[in-house]
């Protein structure tokens, strides 16, 4: 086959994405993919009816949502182990969009949920097309563990009144959680509380002594042994263990979003929101299980499979979904390997809904909760957190402000928060780069240049780094700190400024060079610069700085820029001074008449 007909294997891994992680695929991982699928399909089942009730949808509507839009976003997404569903953020805000214009749960509020949902997919695929996955290298280290902690914490609470058979208000905050808890703490069931507490046990007893056996798996077979004895000991009206209760036993139906242009115009706005919503809780999620997992997220594949999910899904009976936390946490705790996982939890599900309804529905509620806090506790990475608070205040409030935020305010706002702190930090450091004043090494043969206040130097040049980039929001503070350096050596009128490190220069930073110039010329000294980077140079160019500036007063090298200055010092200054710290020095004559 001739080369022009060849296929380019980087443009068929663009196009399909499974490729780059299908070599890992082989006995051990499809094993361990098996397990943490059939883990996860089972953990989905309460979860996708208590998310379809929130956005106002009848309770199989989650569970369709964890299936067909699951398998494409794990095939053409980035993410190994992110497992893509019904979410608690997306259903409020879906219920929130759609009630005003239709009655949640009629047919008109479910065709319009699936119009949301091809809206909304088609949104994050234009993003990702266009590239803008790139918003993810805005979201930190820091904001990821702060976030997932957080996340963790809101996961724990939302099971609470799973967990102690409880009664508490859906849908309320953290704090609200917490108070209602405290409030009703007397009323905590005990029996509810104890199969909780023996599948905790049994997990952590599994995990801990018997590495090799699926602790979840586990803990929630002998969660559910426990509470069937119970209920047949002394029956459900007085233990009041509920169970998960019976599901439809059919796979998603084919279904068809409208199009009516007033429809979509209705829903388009609110649509843009739940896509930016969903990437966002997808690429942190993403970004979260990764920094476990030792794994690089490509953003812009995230969007793409996040936008192609709910695409398909629209037709599907799905509504619209994004990156489970609590899904993609238990995914990889359960030693998911490849995305195959989240395939086979998709399909699990299907056999489930298809073949074992029945005993599904059995599957008490307290050993869901009971296994949803060990997701949680496996989330909060303790190390990098006390790693953050030792290294850095700056990075330590970030983490703070991202791990508060997240349980009291909106889970997207939380990332928002995070991120704006970060970039704010960001800027503080970069519009704050060092200017060092720096003088050649005496005690090295080839006189490297050094900040060191100790050693001498030349009466007449200053000679300076900076470290970082010359750009409008750090103008400010070389332009003070080249005053400061003025004042405490006025003698030195000549500055050569060492450009090795500015990475970026833009017009204001060109002004300032120009300016400084001019200033030094007028007091009968000079600016000279070397070691500009290639593309400084092209913007001192085209900006028409080095005009000003003067092309002879730029070099390559530090050897060249001082031997073209000390050809211009003053030498009645340079006869008197006994530094020579340049080798040029050594020619002149000593005090005495003598070369030095």
């Amino acid at each position: 086959m001739s080369s022009s007909m060849s296929v380019n294997p980087l443009w068929l891994f663009k196009v399909f994405p499974f490729l780059r992680w299908w070599p890992m695929v082989n006995g051990t991982a499809t094993r361990a993919d098996l397990l943490a699928g059939l883990t996860g399909a089972i953990i989905v089942l309460p979860q996708g009816v208590a998310f379809a009730t929130i956005a106002g949808l009848p309770p199989e509507y989650g569970l369709y949502t964890a299936m067909v839009p699951a398998i494409i976003a794990a095939l053409f997404g980035s993410s190994w182990h992110l497992v893509s569903g019904p979410t608690t953020a997306i259903s409020i805000v879906v219920f929130g969009a759609l009630s005003p214009f239709a009655e949640p749960g009629s047919a008109h509020y479910i065709t319009l949920a699936l119009t949301l949902t091809l809206l909304t997919g088609l949104f994050q695929f234009a993003m990702g097309i266009a590239r803008l996955g790139t918003v993810v290298n805005f979201i930190s280290h820091t904001v990821v563990i702060g976030f997932t902690a957080g996340a963790a914490i809101l996961i724990a609470s939302s099971q609470i009144k799973n967990f102690f058979g409880l009664s508490l208000p859906r849908g309320a905050t953290f704090a609200q959680t917490m108070w209602a808890f405290f409030q009703q703490f007397d009323h905590i069931n005990l029996h509810v509380m104890s199969v909780g507490l023996v599948t905790l046990l049994t997990g952590v007893l599994v995990k801990r002594y018997a590495p090799k056996i699926p602790y979840m798996i586990a803990a929630m077979l002998v969660g559910s042994l426990y509470a069937m004895i119970l209920n047949q000991s002394l029956g459900d009206a007085v233990t009041g263990i509920r169970l998960l209760g019976a599901l439809p036993s059919h796979l998603p139906p084919l279904s068809l979003p409208e199009l009516d242009p007033h429809a979509l115009s209705q829903i388009a706005p609110s649509a843009l929101a739940v896509a930016m919503l969903g990437l966002t809780e997808a690429v942190s999620i993403a970004r979260a299980v990764a920094v476990r997992a030792e794994q690089r997220i490509d953003g812009n594949q995230e969007f793409v499979g996040q936008g192609l999910s709910n695409m398909v899904g629209s037709f599907f009976s799905a509504y619209a979904s994004s990156g489970s936390f609590n899904r993609s946490g238990l995914n990889y705790e359960a030693g998911a390997r490849t995305p195959l996982a989240a395939v086979f939890a998709s399909l699990f599900l299907g056999i489930i809904l298809l073949l074992v309804a029945p005993l599904a529905a059995y599957l008490p509620i307290a050993s869901m909760a009971a296994i949803l806090f060990l997701v949680a506790y496996g989330l909060i990475d303790f190390h990098h957190i006390f790693a953050i608070i030792k290294a850095s205040k700056r990075e330590t409030a970030v983490l703070l402000v991202t791990f508060f935020s997240t349980l009291l305010v909106e889970l997207e706002f939380a990332i928002y928060l995070g991120v704006l702190l970060s970039l704010i930090f960001y800027l503080m450091r970069t519009s704050r780069p060092n200017v060092i004043s720096v003088v050649p090494d005496p005690r090295v043969s080839h006189r490297p240049l050094v900040h060191a206040p100790d050693l001498p130097y030349c009466p007449q040049v200053q000679m300076l780094r900076i470290d970082g980039s010359l750009f409008f929001g750090a103008v400010n503070h070389v332009e003070q700190r080249l005053l400061e350096l003025e004042q405490e050596h006025p003698q030195q009128k000549i500055i050569i400024i060492n450009g090795r490190s500015i990475n970026f220069l833009d017009i204001a930073g060109g002004e300032a060079l120009v300016q400084e110039a001019k200033r030094r010329r007028r007091q009968g000294g000079d600016l000279y610069l070397y070691g500009i980077k290639p593309a400084v140079m092209e913007i001192l160019r085209r900006g028409g700085f080095l005009e000003e500036i003067g092309p002879d007063h730029v070099f390559e090298t530090r050897d060249e820029v001082i031997r073209h200055v000390f050809s211009v010092l003053d030498r009645d200054i340079c006869m008197g001074c006994q530094q020579h710290i340049f080798n040029e020095c050594k020619a002149l004559p000593s005090p005495g008449g003598k070369p030095s």
